[in-house]
């Protein structure tokens, strides 16, 4: 049922690939999307964004970030301390995970902050000069009238 035939979409479209690769993607995933670590994606300004992360319980020692494919790519492992350690409950989950987060085109990470538990990731839009919105003069063709004028002055002169 959850089958769609997304060629009408590249038949149309030029240069969007990308998109049309991300929707087959996610339309075609069976497996369920993970939920650990919990996170938040907010847009803190015009062409800013970050992605917070909880990651209690691990140091920013066992945290890697790093950016590939077009994605931000989260880590953590965590080093084993818990030797003598003996639990009654144990609710903090401390588990390995890898998150993976599609960036647009022209966005990129500024950086990447731990604090409080919290692991947030800055990022940024930076559109390349040759693809911001320009204004394109339109030049004016002489008309029969722009012609007789132009004849009616050289001969005054």
């Amino acid at each position: 049922m959850r089958n769609m035939d997304l060629a009408p979409l590249y038949r149309a479209s030029v240069g969007f690939d990308r998109i049309a690769d991300l929707m087959d993607r996610a339309l075609t995933s069976d497996v369920a999307a993970p939920t650990y670590p919990p996170y938040n994606i907010e847009k803190t300004g015009e062409n800013a964004y970050r992605i917070s992360i909880a990651v209690a319980g691990f140091a920013a020692d066992d945290l890697s970030v790093d950016m590939r494919d077009g994605a931000v790519i989260v880590a953590a492992k965590k080093a084993a301390e818990d030797e003598g350690r003996s639990y009654l409950h144990r609710g903090i989950a401390t588990r390995a995970f890898e998150r993976k987060f599609a960036l647009a085109d022209h966005v990129r990470v500024q950086g990447a902050s731990h604090v409080d538990g919290m692991l947030h990731i800055d990022l940024v839009r930076e559109i390349p000069e040759a693809l911001k919105p320009r204004r394109i003069e339109i030049a004016k063709a002489a008309g029969p009238a722009a012609t007789v004028e132009a004849q009616a002055n050289r001969l005054d002169a």
